[in-house]
């Protein structure tokens, strides 16, 4: 089998724990209105690689990767779902630990078919780096292009499932940089169990140049870049709402 690779990283370092070979799919659904990869929309683009090209890569560079392991993102690693499944057996037979990166957009519960093939992709997962871009339904509609609905559907499949996650979200200002959203996502992380860690990005405008390569209007030119400060703020209300639903929930088992 064979996948549309867009790039490959070799010595990443913030897509899961240690040093890890990054590979960066072609293919994605949404259109956020902050990506900085529009060059990896296009699902006819890329480099085709098989697993054991990619797993090459890797065992160039291993002595690297002793407490690191390979990560999928994208684009959206799981519109090559077959192929993301195919890789990460094929690391698992060499006990290489497997990290996706993804927004769950794919995620399709009424479907049994696709709902073996996620299973079957769990099986062989060590981590997922879960990336929920707005916990409103309508502003993620407005913000992604797309419904919140299998985002959340996927987290709580892992969630029964058990699988490790490090949550990611962006904090855009005047979008998601707003107290009542963002406590309200601290109050679904607290229906969660496998939330190991979270992770408040601010936005930044580093992917313009590529905009402008490719033709496109950059939809966010007049928002400024949000500094680190913001975040950590922005990572406390959060947290508020992470506390406040547990100690709700605890009230109410008493």
């Amino acid at each position: 089998m064979l996948g549309r690779i867009h790039s490959m990283e070799s010595f990443g370092t913030v897509d899961g724990p240690g040093v890890r070979l990054v590979i960066f799919l072609q293919g994605c659904p949404m259109r956020c209105l902050y990506c900085h990869n529009p060059d990896t929309w296009n699902m006819d683009g890329g480099t085709q690689m098989s697993a054991d090209d990619i797993l090459s890569q890797y065992e160039k560079n291993h002595t690297f990767y002793e407490k690191g392991g390979i990560t999928v993102t994208g684009g959206e690693p799981l519109m090559q779902l077959p192929f993301v499944i195919e890789l990460f057996q094929a690391a698992k037979a060499r006990s290489i630990h497997t990290c996706l990166d993804t927004s769950g957009i794919t995620f399709r519960p009424e479907r049994p078919e696709l709902l073996k093939q996620f299973d079957r992709l769990i099986a062989v997962t060590d981590l997922v780096l879960l990336d929920i871009k707005n916990i409103d339904p309508q502003a993620h509609v407005r913000l992604t292009g797309q419904k919140l609905d299998p985002v959340l559907a996927f987290a709580r499949y892992l969630d029964d499932k058990s699988v490790p996650v490090w949550l990611r979200h962006v904090i855009v200002p005047g979008i998601t940089y707003k107290a009542d959203l963002l406590y309200q996502l601290g109050q679904f992380i607290a229906t969660l169990h496998n939330i190991q860690s979270i992770d408040v990005l601010p936005y930044h405008d580093m992917g313009k140049a590529k905009y402008k390569k490719l033709g496109i209007s950059y939809p966010l030119e007049k928002v400024t870049p949000l500094g680190q400060e913001e975040a950590l703020a922005a990572r406390q209300i959060i947290l508020r709402g992470i506390r406040d639903e547990q100690t709700a929930v605890h009230s109410l088992s008493r």
